[in-house]
């Protein structure tokens, strides 16, 4: 947790990890904090500054970005090219043993497809927490600048 004047930033999902054939993304980052990140690939910076940021925001997370994202747009089209995936938690009802119910967050990966064939109205009513970008080192190896 940073503290910069009066504003607390939260960090917790401001993370850039990878192995061997994925990169992970934190929800929470913005196009603009990705571009100063140092953990952030070289080609993937490229792809952002020529690709993404001449349709999104700078200041626009990863988080709202994908919440939002619709289908047969320039950006939808750039991330299905890069085999995003999205880590979300939405909730589910579960019962105990004595048969009441009760809410709980469960995580799940849901291709770029399946998220923005979601609409927003279903988006809402399950409560989905956009956590994690999951983009294929494969996908950003074939994407040509």
């Amino acid at each position: 947790m940073n503290l910069k004047g009066r504003m607390t930033q939260y960090e917790d999902f401001k993370y850039v990890l990878q192995d061997v054939g994925s990169l992970y993304l934190g929800a929470k980052y913005s196009y603009e904090e990705l571009l100063e990140a140092e953990a952030v690939p070289f080609k993937l910076k490229a792809i952002l500054t020529h690709y993404v940021l001449k349709e999104a925001a700078p200041d626009t997370t990863l988080e709202s970005q994908f919440y939002y994202i619709e289908q047969n747009t320039f950006l939808y089209e750039t991330f299905l090219q890069l085999k995003v995936k999205v880590k979300a938690q939405i909730q589910v009802e579960k019962k105990n043993i004595f048969g009441k119910t009760r809410i709980e967050y469960q995580e799940q990966i849901f291709s770029l497809k399946e998220l923005s064939g979601m609409n927003l109205a279903r988006k809402k009513a399950s409560g989905l927490i956009i956590r994690e970008i999951i983009i294929s080192k494969l996908g950003m190896m074939t994407f040509s600048i």
